[in-house]
């Protein structure tokens, strides 16, 4: 593939390394998660889904779990994608307001009802949202919602991204992405650890 594979990439694996050498033994798991990444991210058809969107939502969510190499590469991502510098500014504020600590939410009536908290429902300032505009205003709120609140998550949700002009295949799209960077800021974390305690 022309692009490097990513997970190597933000986890710091060379070539013949002892970490490269344990994700060559999963070499189809290695694989998969380099082709989401580009059909996430390199998408052949980004129309319902701008490659500027992909890259600020991207820079939102993995800035939300902290500073990273992961999230480092995604801001930088939003930098260089065309118009994204502007949001830059905008992504940052917001991910500042939107920091918490999670899981939150209600679990339906029943045993697990004691695990019930109540947390920051995220809303986008309003000084943000001439910047971002309608779809990007409801996709932060959203991704938040997916990030810190996953279990209260409800058809009313996906209503609000379809009244800021998201379709259906773009809802989609974008939770996959959502789901994604999840996976591989754990991963490239684990990858870390192992690397820092294998040094």
């Amino acid at each position: 593939m022309s692009t490097p594979d990513i997970i190597d990439t933000l986890a710091g694996i060379k070539p013949g390394s002892a970490l490269d050498a344990i994700r060559a033994k999963r070499l189809q798991a290695r694989e998969n998660a380099q082709k989401s990444y580009l059909s996430l991210f390199e998408p052949i058809d980004a129309g319902e889904f701008s490659l500027l969107e992909r890259a600020a939502v991207a820079a939102f969510v993995t800035g939300l779990h902290g500073e990273s190499p992961v999230a480092s590469f995604y801001r930088d991502k939003l930098a260089a994608a065309a118009g994204g510098a502007a949001l830059v500014r905008t992504i940052d504020a917001e991910i500042a307001r939107g920091k918490t600590s999670g899981p939150y939410g209600s679990f339906p009536a029943g045993p697990l009802s004691v695990e019930n908290t109540a947390g920051l429902i995220y809303r986008v300032d309003a000084d943000s949202k001439s910047a971002l505009g309608p779809r990007l205003v409801a996709a932060l709120e959203h991704a938040h919602l997916l990030v810190f609140r996953p279990r209260d998550a409800a058809a009313a949700d996906m209503k609000a991204l379809q009244a800021a002009g998201w379709s259906t295949t773009g809802i989609v799209t974008f939770s996959q992405l959502v789901a994604f960077l999840s996976f591989q800021l754990r991963v490239v974390s684990g990858l870390r650890t192992l690397a820092a305690v294998n040094a």
